[in-house]
């Protein structure tokens, strides 16, 4: 069964820095894209960051582009999301998904975390 845990979620203050992790369970974890995924209340789920299965392709959304870092150690089964430079916008829940497109379309994606929530505070 597949299962993805998201952790490192927290409250900083506009500029500060987090880095989100996700761990993969149950799936052949480095043959799938994975896409970090945000939604803020009241408004509809935001692909942030995709990762190709091998790491060496990447793509962000225009919000976050030079600010965050998406990265993934296939060793662990895990995907990271280094956030620096944080603004109020950027509070939401924050879900990693696992899905066989390469995209930041969260309809192309069945499988997903549980979320971990980050609040951003000016």
């Amino acid at each position: 069964q597949v299962q993805l845990v998201e952790s490192g979620g927290g409250s900083v203050q506009t500029g500060g820095s987090l880095r989100l992790s996700c761990v993969g369970y149950g799936y052949r974890y480095s043959t799938y894209c994975m896409t970090w995924f945000r939604q803020a209340p009241g408004k509809e789920r935001e692909g942030v960051a995709l990762i190709g299965p091998d790491g060496t392709s990447t793509s962000y959304a225009d919000s976050v582009k030079g600010r965050f870092t998406i990265s993934r150690d296939n060793a662990k089964n895990t995907l990271y999301l280094q956030m620096n430079s944080l603004k109020p916008e950027d509070t939401a829940m924050y879900y990693c998904a696992a899905g066989s497109v390469c995209s930041l379309l969260a309809r192309f994606f069945t499988k997903w975390g549980q979320g971990t929530q980050v609040t951003v505070s000016s």
